[in-house]
């Protein structure tokens, strides 16, 4: 499994957030009834119909068990088994809430969402911020392009041009999923020329 990469493409000057790392979501896997002891499962992230990564998971009273590879850049794979400690607490209106408790050494912390790198630790492990935190303007436009930009099956990242309408798509919604990008595209463009003007670049050196 690789680590990060999941979510950014090209957002000039943007630092690492919760969207650029696969996470796993200990609320989504109580709902969907894979904590109960005793069972083992696949999860997968996938893009554009196609799996990306993997880990397999085994579940014990309290505790749930990660089995995956990764690797970083050209280093060797290599393979992670550890367990993460379950935890529950009271809900206000019945019923228990599940909890990961971080894994990462030293830290412990009671969370509901893990992130993805040589280990899945908590954001607070990886110093991730939430994309509103760190994102300026013409970064958060970026983002929003690529999220139309995926759903059109276009090749990610706003400096790549405009692709043709994918196959089974209604025209209407191809020209309206299209125009939002171009206005998304524009703002951005504009945000990221200003920025380089106030450090005496162009933003030709960059595309």
């Amino acid at each position: 499994m690789g680590g990060m990469g999941s979510g950014r493409y090209w957002y000039w000057g943007a630092k690492d957030t919760t969207d650029d790392y696969r996470s796993i979501d200990v609320r989504r896997w109580k709902r969907d009834g894979l904590l109960t002891p005793n069972q083992a499962f696949g999860w997968q992230w996938s893009r554009f119909g196609e799996v990306v990564a993997s880990i397999r998971v085994r579940t014990e009273a309290g505790r749930v068990i990660l089995n995956y590879r990764h690797r970083s850049g050209s280093e060797e794979w290599k393979d992670e088994s550890y367990p993460i400690l379950l935890d529950w607490t009271a809900c206000n209106l019945g019923g228990e809430r599940p909890w990961f408790r971080c894994p990462a050494r030293g830290c412990g912390r009671r969370v509901a969402i893990l992130y993805g790198g040589g280990i899945f630790a908590c954001r607070h492990c990886y110093q991730l911020a939430y994309p509103s935190q760190r994102e300026t303007d013409y970064n958060r436009m970026a983002r929003r392009a690529d999220r139309i930009r995926e759903k059109l099956r276009w090749e990610p990242g706003i400096l790549n041009g405009n692709g043709s309408k994918p196959k089974g798509m209604h025209w209407n919604t191809f020209e309206k999923l299209t125009a939002q990008h171009d206005a998304f595209v524009q703002v951005s463009l504009a945000g990221i020329a200003a920025k380089l003007n106030l450090l005496g670049e162009s933003i030709e050196d960059w595309i």
